[in-house]
């Protein structure tokens, strides 16, 4: 397992220096959201050009940092069409800008059926996952001509809220550049945190095949629902999933999130330590 970091919850410094002090950390690899890590320069579609891409990917080089993944959390199951045509540029954009990257995957949640992107009945519908499916078809086209993977991630507030409808967009989409982030506490909820094992096995065995890489944080229920902290700070039983990284996926990328400056060295030895017991 490279066990890596995402990149906005590290200092806030320019990415020169932010990327040396994640090398220094020992961390191996990144999750970058462009518009969280990046500010010293602009980040919209236009600006990323081949050049910037370069000189990405030459400086994540330079401090022994791959990038695990491209952050693009944005809502294709929008109903608003104009809004929806914006998105989906964003996507395609971060796709091609992706190919000249030399990035793991372009990872996405799942979204919700409105403009808010907010979790409501209806995102567990099958209206909700039918108009998601459709949105994400032309994604994983673009992803395929541009040779790069795009990875869902299942969140249970979002539209593919279990490994169940994370297997039914795997096979309607029925592409080799479309893929999975595990991300085991984003499919508990406060209704079912107490069968989480039971749940990271289920995911193990409808989605292992594509699971391309994954999120580790922790949680803790509080008030009616749960609350995401650094791994090792709350109630997360990781059991199955460093058995499974470790038998099955050697050196995947594995980005914690969730941390903050003061505890990622903490939350890092904690998985090191459980991924040496596994």
């Amino acid at each position: 397992m490279q066990l890596g970091i995402r990149l906005h919850d590290t200092k806030k410094l320019p990415i020169e220096e932010r990327l040396a002090d994640v090398h220094n950390l020992g961390f191996k690899c990144g999750h970058l959201a462009l518009s969280k890590v990046i500010s010293q320069f602009p980040t919209d579609d236009s600006a990323l050009t081949p050049g910037l891409a370069m000189y990405l990917k030459n400086l994540f080089a330079k401090n022994e940092v791959d990038i695990a993944v491209l952050g693009c959390y944005l809502n294709l199951a929008n109903p608003n069409p104009e809004q929806l045509k914006k998105i989906t540029h964003r996507y395609m954009a971060h796709i091609r800008f992706a190919s000249w990257l030399g990035c793991g995957v372009v990872g996405t949640e799942t979204g919700a059926p409105n403009e808010t992107y907010t979790h409501v009945p209806e995102c567990h519908g099958e209206e909700a996952l039918q108009t998601f499916i459709t949105n994400l078809r032309p994604v994983v086209k673009y992803a395929e001509q541009m040779g790069v993977v795009m990875a869902i991630e299942p969140v249970w507030k979002h539209i593919v809220c279990n490994p169940k409808r994370a297997r039914q967009v795997l096979d309607a989409i029925d592409s080799p550049n479309l893929q999975i982030i595990l991300d085991p506490v984003n499919l508990l909820d406060i209704c079912n945190y107490k069968d989480q094992v039971a749940i990271v096995e289920e995911a193990i065995e409808l989605l292992g095949d594509d699971i391309a890489m994954v999120h580790i944080k922790d949680f803790i229920p509080e008030e009616g629902k749960l609350i995401s902290v650094g791994a090792g700070l709350g109630m997360m039983d990781y059991t199955a999933l460093m058995k499974f990284v470790k038998e099955r996926k050697p050196y995947i990328h594995a980005t914690l999130e969730n941390t903050t400056p003061e505890n990622n060295v903490q939350c890092k030895n904690h998985i090191l330590k459980l991924y040496e017991e596994a």
